[in-house]
């Protein structure tokens, strides 16, 4: 990416992780239709009520690898094969190590996470059952997107978007087995994702034990070399504790949902589920100006990175607008995807609506958070990004819980978040490009 034509440049390597990213989103989404349609809207309630919970202890891990991407494609982008090397293998261990602990810590706060939630009773159960089997299984995601991460860092984000394609179609076609055929319940699927995700691992591994390249995976190589491993950390922990702390945030936000019963719970889930795929352009094209900024600074090419940024920002939000104006338009019939019950409708049509056009205000947190990251600097999107959806959000919902806690009123506290983080993040990068390029690029 340090050459070529900007815009096609990030366009071109946005696209397969925006496909990537679409399919991936179908595990879970895959889920709550085939739930809420065969099985009931307390299914479907249960299925949205753990997203939180499971997007926590993923997004840390998810920081970490973006640390690792950040090591990984500076090293390549400064043609230093030996480092991206010992980067891939104590990367990739790291991961081994972090899948037994994640596991294992998931299956047992199970129960406490759910009651931290206020989860009503009509939904615990079956929440606690999906939860616990997605934990047990959840090495397959893991290892899959470090994998993906390691190969997107040298430039391929083609081949990750295979294999998550592959894994999920098998998704969905596992929860219809198991749930509509064998009426196995939610339990279903969990088990379709974690056999799905489990697949897209072993085929990112196979892929990687071939590779020809520095970032080829020998396992005799398989150790941590402490340096790199120290660098990926102060890289990625800022991320990951920001990621996993966000994530977590939203245990007490989906707590404030739940106080309006499962109606409520349903239209938010299925409100989520839809809010996932409108953001996803955003952030691949954020993802995308990651690699290119870092590669960008690996071989020390100061002018691309600026017209890089801005070229993003734009991309950006060109895309978000394209989806955001039919998402106005068809609200009640995207949600009744989910869920033939008027009133689960209505509440996530009137959520959809009443969110997507601040949906182009994240477009400026995203971009700019994920250029600081390709440059190296991890800390100040964590500080800015906890600041806003974590301490702000919070004394948000708790104040208007108590002042005027209408549903709407208290929905608004995600949308309040994003505009905090944006106006925080623009002042804050050019602040800091000033100082360190002592030029201001717009």
């Amino acid at each position: 990416m340090t050459q070529g034509v900007i815009w096609k440049q990030i366009l071109l390597f946005a696209l397969p992780l925006l496909a990537g990213n679409i399919f991936q989103q179908f595990y879970n989404t895959a889920d709550s239709i085939v739930v809420g349609n065969f099985v009931g809207k307390e299914a479907l309630a249960a299925v949205g009520s753990v997203g939180p919970i499971i997007n926590s202890l993923i997004g840390f891990f998810m920081g970490l690898a973006t640390g690792a991407g950040v090591v990984i494609s500076q090293a390549y982008g400064a043609k230093n094969e030996e480092k991206v090397s010992k980067a891939v293998h104590t990367t990739l261990i790291m991961t081994f190590l972090l899948c037994a602990a994640f596991s294992v810590i998931g299956v047992l706060a199970t129960p406490s996470m759910l009651r931290l939630m206020s989860t009503p009773q009509d939904v615990f159960y079956e929440a606690s059952g999906y939860l616990k089997i997605y934990f047990a299984g959840v090495s397959g995601l893991m290892v899959y997107n470090m994998g993906a991460g390691i190969l997107r860092a040298v430039g391929d984000s083609k081949r990750p978007l295979y294999f998550l394609i592959f894994s999920a179609c098998m998704n969905t076609v596992l929860d219809i087995l198991f749930v509509a055929v064998l009426r196995m319940g939610i339990a279903g699927a969990a088990w379709a994702t974690v056999i799905a995700q489990i697949m897209s691992a072993i085929m990112i591994l196979f892929v990687l034990s071939r590779s020809e390249g520095p970032y080829r995976l020998h396992v005799p190589s398989l150790y941590i070399e402490a340096k790199i491993l120290k660098e990926i950390v102060f890289l990625g922990l800022p991320a990951a504790i920001q990621m996993m702390i966000t994530s977590f945030s939203n245990v007490f936000v989906q707590s404030y949902i739940n106080a309006f019963g499962s109606n409520v719970m349903a239209g938010w889930s299925a409100y989520t589920k839809i809010d996932q795929f409108i953001l996803l352009p955003m952030q691949s094209v954020s993802l995308s100006s990651t690699t290119f900024v870092g590669q960008n600074y690996g071989a020390g090419l100061i002018n691309r990175i600026k017209k890089g940024t801005g070229t993003a920002l734009f991309l950006a939000v060109a895309v978000t607008l394209s989806m955001m104006i039919p998402v106005l338009y068809f609200a009640p019939m995207l949600v009744g995807l989910f869920s033939k019950e008027n009133a689960v409708i209505r509440y996530g049509a009137m959520l959809l609506r009443m969110m997507s056009p601040f949906y182009l205000v994240c477009c400026i947190n995203q971009v700019y958070a994920s250029a600081l990251r390709g440059l190296g600097n991890t800390r100040a999107p964590m500080i800015i990004m906890l600041s806003s959806f974590v301490v702000f959000r919070q004394i948000y919902l708790f104040t208007v819980s108590r002042l005027a806690g209408t549903f709407p009123i208290v929905a608004f506290g995600y949308p309040a978040g994003w505009i905090v983080c944006s106006i925080t993040l623009l002042l804050y990068f050019r602040w800091y490009w000033k100082r360190n390029k002592n030029t201001l690029w717009f």
